[in-house]
C-alpha cells in the first residue's frame, strides 16, 4: 500500500474509531497487571511510513555534526512537509500539522514524552511501559494520552537519553540512571528485571532553577529562615539537606549553594550532574558506572578523595548514599568546612542513624562511639524536608546538631513545622515554620566569621510568622 493510500485509510480509520469502552477500541494488555484503556491511533501506520521515508531522504544528514540543531531542525521540518506534501493525500491541516510534531518529536526528541518535556508545569513524567504514561503538575499524578508504539519504540527512546551521557542499558545492565542536557534525572529499568516492559522515569529540572524567593513564594520555607541559612551558608557551617523521595531535597540544595560567595572554589559531586549553581569558579564532577566488562567504575566516594586534592573551598555532593559518607565526615573534620549534601532519611534523628550505617558501609572497624563523635563533630546542621500529601514540599525542621551526652548524639530544633493549624477546604496545609524559642549554639561559630544573627530571629512568637 503506498504512503497515499495508507493516510487514506487513516482518515477513514479515525472517521470510524470505536469508543473507547468497547473491545475495539482497547489495546491488548501485556502481562498480568491491568493496562489504562487507550484508543488505537489512526495514524499509527502512517506515521511509520512518512518516519521511514523522511530517514530515506536526510540520511546521513541527520547524524551530521557540522550541522547546528536548529539548521538540523529546519532540514527535518522541510523535508517532513515535502514527503506529506507528495501525492494526493486527504489531511486536514489540524492533522498535518499533529502528524509533522509527532515525527518530529520522535526525529529530534524524545518522541511522546517530548511536549511533557517542554510543559514547564510538568515536574516529573513517568512512562510504565509502552502504552501508559502519567505525568506530575502541582505535586499531583495525572495519565495522558501519549504513549510509544511499542516497546521497541520506547527502547530507542531510552537508548537515546542514556547514549548521549555515556551510559547504557542492555540486558546485562538493565538498570541506568542518567539525565538530559537540562539537567533533569533520568532513571529506566528493562526487562527482565522490569516484567511488564521498560519503565523510564524523568525528574525534570527548570530551565530557569527555582530561587529562595521562589521557595518562600511557594511556603517551602518563611523569608526569616530563608535568611537564618543564607547566614549558616556563608559562615561555612556544614549542612545536610535530608527527606524522603521527592521532597525537594535537590533543589533546597541547589538554593543553598546560591548563597556561597563568588570568591569561593565550590567542587560539586554527583551520580548524574544536575546541580545549577551561578558562581563563576564552580567545578563539576559526575560519577560514572563500570562498562560491559565491569571496569572503569568511578564512584562518589573516589570523587570526593580526589577532590581534597583539588584544593576546594567547598564541597557540594548531589546525594551521600554509600560509604562515600565516611569520606565526607573526614573532609568535614579536616578544615573542609561549609559543606553540604543529601541524604535520605525520614527526621533528622534517622539522618544519624542513616550516616552511621553508611560509615559502616566503608568495612572500617570503628566503634560506634568513634563514629558518633566524628558526626557530631562534622555535622552542624540538618534541613529536613517532606512532601505533604497535598503535593506541596515544605522544609518541617531545621535541626543544630549540638554535640555529644554520653553515646548519644544531642539535637534540638531551631525551627520546626506547626501542623496544629489544620488544612483548609482544598487539603493544603495551612500550618507554618516556626522558631521553638531556642538560641542555636552555632551564633558562636558565625559571629566568628562575621556573621552577626539578630537574636529576635529565634523569638518563639515573632511577629510576621
Amino acid at each position: 500500500m503506498s504512503l497515499s493510500d495508507r493516510l487514506a485509510q487513516a482518515r477513514r480509520d479515525r472517521t470510524a474509531e470505536p469508543d473507547g469502552d468497547s473491545p475495539g477500541g482497547q489495546s491488548a494488555a501485556p502481562g498480568p497487571r491491568k493496562r489504562r484503556s487507550t484508543r488505537q491511533d489512526p495514524f499509527a501506520d502512517v506515521r511509520r511510513e512518512v518516519h521511514h521515508a523522511l530517514i530515506e531522504t536526510l540520511g546521513p544528514k541527520l547524524y551530521d555534526a557540522r550541522l547546528t540543531s536548529s539548521d538540523l531542525e529546519h532540514r527535518v521540518r522541510q523535508t517532513l512537509q515535502e514527503v506529506l506534501g507528495a501525492g494526493d493525500m486527504p489531511l486536514t491541516g489540524s492533522d498535518r500539522a499533529r502528524l509533522t510534531q509527532e515525527i518530529a518529536d520522535d526525529i529530534l526528541g524524545y518522541g511522546p514524552i517530548e511536549p511533557y518535556l517542554r510543559d514547564v508545569n510538568v515536574t516529573e513524567v513517568m512512562i510504565n511501559g509502552a502504552d501508559q504514561i502519567y505525568v506530575e503538575r502541582a505535586g499531583r499524578i495525572h495519565p495522558v494520552e501519549g504513549r510509544f508504539a511499542d516497546e521497541n519504540h520506547l527502547r530507542r527512546t531510552i537508548d537515546k537519553i542514556v547514549g548521549r551521557v555515556g551510559r547504557r542499558v542492555d540486558e546485562s545492565s538493565p538498570m541506568v540512571d542518567a539525565r538530559l542536557p537540562d539537567g533533569s534525572r533520568v532513571n529506566a529499568i528493562i526487562p527482565p528485571l522490569a516484567v511488564d516492559g521498560s519503565l523510564l522515569t524523568i525528574r525534570k529540572f527548570s530551565a530557569d532553577p527555582f530561587t529562595v524567593d521562589d521557595l518562600v513564594a511557594f511556603g517551602s520555607l518563611t523569608r526569616v529562615v530563608a535568611g537564618f541559612l543564607a547566614h549558616c551558608v556563608r559562615g561555612k557551617l556544614n549542612i545536610l539537606v535530608s527527606g524522603g523521595t521527592g521532597a525537594g531535597k535537590t533543589t533546597t540544595l541547589n538554593v543553598l549553594s546560591g548563597f556561597i560567595p563568588e570568591d569561593e572554589r565550590v567542587i560539586t559531586i554527583e551520580d548524574a550532574a544536575e546541580l545549577q549553581l551561578h558562581q563563576e569558579h564552580v567545578l563539576r564532577l559526575e560519577a560514572r558506572p563500570p562498562n560491559i566488562e565491569g571496569r572503569g567504575e568511578v564512584r562518589i566516594r573516589d570523587l570526593v578523595r580526589n577532590a581534597l586534592r583539588m584544593r576546594p573551598d567547598r564541597i557540594v555532593v548531589g546525594e551521600i548514599r554509600d560509604a562515600a559518607a565516611l569520606d565526607m565526615l573526614q573532609a568535614m573534620n579536616t578544615g573542609h568546612d561549609g559543606s553540604i549534601c543529601t541524604v535520605h532519611a525520614n527526621s533528622p534523628r534517622d539522618v544519624l542513624s542513616r550516616v552511621e550505617t553508611m560509615v559502616l558501609m566503608a568495612g572500617v572497624e570503628l566503634p560506634i562511639r568513634a563514629i558518633r563523635e566524628q558526626v557530631a563533630n562534622a555535622i552542624d546542621l540538618i534541613v529536613h524536608q517532606a512532601r505533604f500529601r497535598d503535593g506541596s514540599r515544605r522544609i518541617t525542621q531545621v535541626t543544630e546538631v549540638v554535640g555529644m551526652e554520653g553515646d548519644i548524639i544531642t539535637l534540638q530544633d531551631i525551627f520546626a513545622f506547626d501542623h496544629s493549624l489544620g488544612f483548609d477546604q482544598d487539603g493544603r496545609s495551612n500550618g507554618r515554620l516556626k522558631s521553638t524559642g531556642l538560641r542555636p549554639n552555632c551564633l558562636t561559630k558565625l559571629a566568628a566569621f562575621g556573621i552577626p544573627v539578630d537574636p529576635s530571629v529565634f523569638a518563639h512568637e515573632r511577629p510576621g510568622w
